[in-house]
């Protein structure tokens, strides 16, 4: 999938290159909920922008699903390529496009009284062993956006915001365990049932919801 997002981002800056020199490029920096980032900034045409850009950041937090405690790692990174359509060509634009999405969370469970309550059932932690997981979601998503800024109108400095949604799909959670019941098949199909219920907890995740605020330079 790397390599995939490698060559996609490749291919999009070589796509940039011939109309950006009738409409200029910026580079940008910015802050937002998928994390911190850089974009390059083509412009087609007046009443149209491209854009391809880069997001990463990492942040832990803890939560509680289906009577469980759960240590998380919330890993951000993915490449948005998107299109900026300016319908009255002054700074308020309307988004759409693609993010090749690698963003995942990574949960390691905590357990209570030195027991796991899986699917209702308790388990002695000794014979679960560690417990953990990992919940990612589509690779590729439709992106839904609209925003005040164009990096391209103009000399030097610029802001930009912007506020959307990316349509990641349904979480998929995998759950495994590494102590004796790992090999245990009721126990397996106990921690499957368990994986749907958080997978079902953590619905509302497929619309992840974007605020971005950034700073632009044009060349």
């Amino acid at each position: 999938m790397r390599k995939s997002l490698i060559f996609l981002a490749t291919a999009g800056v070589l796509s940039f290159h011939q109309p950006a020199a009738a409409e200029g490029v910026a580079l940008g920096a910015k802050a937002s909920t998928l994390g911190l980032g850089a974009e390059l900034v083509a412009g087609f045409t007046p009443r149209l922008n491209g854009r391809l850009g880069y997001n990463n950041y990492e942040y832990e937090f803890t939560g509680t699903e289906t009577d469980i405690d759960y240590d998380l790692t919330f890993k951000l990174e993915s490449i948005p390529l998107y299109l900026d359509f300016y319908p009255f060509k002054g700074r308020f634009h309307l988004t759409g496009g693609l993010l090749l999405n690698q963003n995942l969370i990574d949960a390691e469970a905590e357990p209570s009284g030195g027991t796991y309550t899986i699917n209702g059932v308790p388990y002695p932690a000794a014979a679960v062993g560690s417990l953990g997981g990992k919940i990612d979601f589509k690779d590729t998503a439709a992106y839904l956006g609209l925003g005040w800024g164009n990096p391209v109108k103009g000399k030097g400095l610029g802001v930009n915001f912007e506020i959307g949604v990316v349509l990641q799909g349904s979480p998929d959670v995998e759950l495994t365990a590494t102590g004796v019941l790992a090999s245990d098949p009721l126990f397996l199909q106990q921690l499957a049932t368990e994986a749907q219920a958080l997978e079902d907890d953590l619905e509302e995740f497929k619309y992840y919801p974007v605020i971005a605020l950034g700073l632009t330079y044009k060349f």
